[in-house]
């Protein structure tokens, strides 16, 4: 499933030439999105710099596609997902494409910032309606309290560079909808007062500054008189040096590299590092429980090629492998 945005985060109603407006979202969504019964985890995916909308498509699915291959030929790996691993997919596309260039660079940038983060801007609205619409339509996996509830949907966001920025307003935004069900799964789910829950959130070389969960996304996480948190699971985020979108380019632009190049700086909670893993080795649980969790792709993601880090965006966009998908779907098994 397929929703589009345009300049401004409004959604394009199906012809593509008119936007929906604000007040019918809700109804708009309720209109044209339906939640299969069978699918028990649910993917939204938000693309980032430079991607057209086919691609955007391509990608989700390949990272999907390539989970449920790991989990068909190596089950002990993931021996939750054995009772039952049916993703299905809305991926979320806008017009991110721009010259090659340091002035591209920024028009992207502060059009990102322009849909999510001023007053005009739609774009964390639609989002928030559009996760507010899922966790309310989806079958409730926290009660009864059982590991694997195989009437239980799951909820995860995976975004990549710019589509990390409006995933995390999203949630801050949908966190302040009125109360909402349970979820289980990891440690940090203690709190109950929450409206908005989500099972993990993934986010692939994310174009934001190191600092950006302490300056622009505090909400995401307790503190601060907030007992609890929107995101119930971790927010994991990858990040390698060969990264020249969020290195190079994000220096010139910014004045400091960003966290898909350098992983998060400061922020107001607690921080884990790890590497990426082979798709043969698991990730114990106490390695993905915490509240963010960087890992280390360089090993990885380096570009395509021994020079990829000469290329423009460099390892920008070097995340579709199955060493994600096996990050991707080992999320969702420890979610359970």
């Amino acid at each position: 499933m397929e929703i589009d945005l345009d300049e401004e985060g409004r959604i394009l109603a199906p012809d593509s030439r008119t936007h929906v407006p604000v007040g019918r979202v809700a109804e708009h969504l309720a209109r044209r999105l339906r939640v299969p019964e069978w699918a028990s985890d649910i993917y939204v995916y938000v693309h980032g710099w430079q991607t057209a909308p086919s691609t955007a498509v391509r990608t989700a699915a390949g990272l999907i596609g390539r989970g449920q291959q790991l989990l068909a030929a190596s089950p002990a790996l993931y021996p939750r997902l054995t009772a039952g691993y049916r993703p299905w997919c809305v991926v979320v596309r806008w017009p991110s494409s721009s010259s090659p260039s340091l002035a591209g660079y920024r028009r992207i940038r502060d059009r990102a910032h322009a849909m999510s983060a001023t007053g005009s801007g739609h774009a964390p609205y639609v989002l928030a309606h559009l996760l507010g619409y899922l966790d309310t339509a989806r079958t409730n996996p926290g009660e009864p309290a059982v590991l694997a509830n195989r009437h239980g949907q799951y909820l995860h966001l995976v975004g990549h560079s710019f589509g990390g920025r409006f995933l995390c307003e999203a949630v801050q935004h949908a966190a302040e909808q009125p109360l909402g069900p349970r979820v289980l799964g990891w440690s940090t789910k203690t709190d109950r007062r929450r409206p908005f829950t989500v099972d993990s959130a993934l986010i692939f070389q994310m174009a934001a500054p190191r600092d950006a969960f302490d300056r622009h996304f505090p909400s995401l996480f307790p503190g601060g008189g907030r007992p609890g948190a929107p995101l119930r699971g971790p927010l994991v985020l990858t990040h390698s040096r060969w990264d020249r979108a969020t290195g190079f380019w994000h220096l010139r632009a910014e004045g400091a590299p960003g966290i898909g190049h350098s992983g998060t700086g400061a922020a107001p909670v607690a921080q884990f590092t790890i590497r990426i893993l082979d798709t043969g080795v698991a990730y114990p649980q106490r390695a993905l429980d915490h509240r963010i969790v960087n890992v280390d792709a360089g090993s990885v993601y380096r570009g395509g090629t021994k020079l990829g880090w000469l290329s423009f965006a460099g390892a920008h966009s070097d995340f579709r492998h199955s060493e994600s998908s096996h990050l991707l779907l080992t999320l969702a098994e420890h979610s359970r």
